[in-house]
């Protein structure tokens, strides 16, 4: 799977075959992730930072916008409701 990029990775860089592809599969399952998944991520991560929920919800609103496939605009409310149910 993806073996024109597992190659240019080879060619371009100084991974091995194996490096490179873990490295596709990473990013591709990075890029997979649906947007509750990412928030509740992005929470836990943020959380553990020492970053209290006020910070967090605003940090997430704006990462959301950089995302490959930007979903929605999602108020600070939905993105609780994400995280909390």
């Amino acid at each position: 799977m993806h073996d024109e990029l597992v190659d240019h990775l080879t060619r371009s860089t100084p991974l091995s075959r194996g490096e490179a592809l873990r490295v596709v599969q990473d990013v591709l399952a990075y890029f997979d992730e649906t947007t509750e998944e990412f928030v509740r991520r992005r929470h836990r991560e943020l959380q553990a930072q020492g970053l209290v929920n006020a910070e967090i919800f605003e940090r997430i609103a704006a990462d959301l916008k950089y995302r490959a496939v930007a979903p929605p605009d999602l108020s600070l409310r939905q993105l609780r409701r994400i995280v909390y149910g």
